[in-house]
């Protein structure tokens, strides 16, 4: 009976990743801060991860890793909306390290035969470990993204 629960849960797992669309590119953001983000998209069934690894622009001294969670859902047959918690590790140069919590709120578009996607979101973040030489504990950014979608 194990091994037929095993099974049935590596058969399920395999079809959820069949249908899984990850996406890599770039995110570009303002705001309280300027920066530039490789960005990765991981599918989870009917959510999925983001991961920006980033810079802020046009000093280089400042360079963090955001995770978040995203919930999403349809408008329309080509336009969708995101949002969900995530976290943050980053480090200021010559100060330290610091880490935040965040949150995440968008819209994007998906096109059939267009193998990109274009969003545009907000993502607020309280940095609760920060040194008070570099930014702010609470800041935002909006930003504009482009990603290629890997499957």
């Amino acid at each position: 009976m194990k091994k037929i629960f095993v099974l049935l849960v590596a058969v399920f797992a395999l079809g959820i990743a069949a249908n899984a669309q990850d996406a890599l590119g770039l995110r570009f953001g303002g705001g309280t801060k300027y920066g530039a983000e490789i960005s990765y998209q991981k599918s989870l069934a009917a959510n999925r991860l983001e991961f920006d690894l980033g810079v802020n622009l046009p000093d280089f001294d400042f360079f963090y890793l955001t995770g978040v969670y995203q919930w999403k859902g349809g408008l329309t047959d080509w336009l969708g909306w995101y949002a969900g918690p995530g976290a943050k590790v980053s480090y200021c140069k010559n100060h330290g390290v610091g880490v935040a919590v965040a949150a995440q709120l968008g819209l994007e578009a998906n096109f059939a035969n267009f193998p990109f996607q274009i969003t545009v979101d907000i993502r607020p973040e309280y940095e609760f470990v920060l040194p008070k030489e570099c930014i702010n504990h609470f800041s935002w950014a909006a930003a504009l993204g482009i990603r290629y979608k890997l499957n």
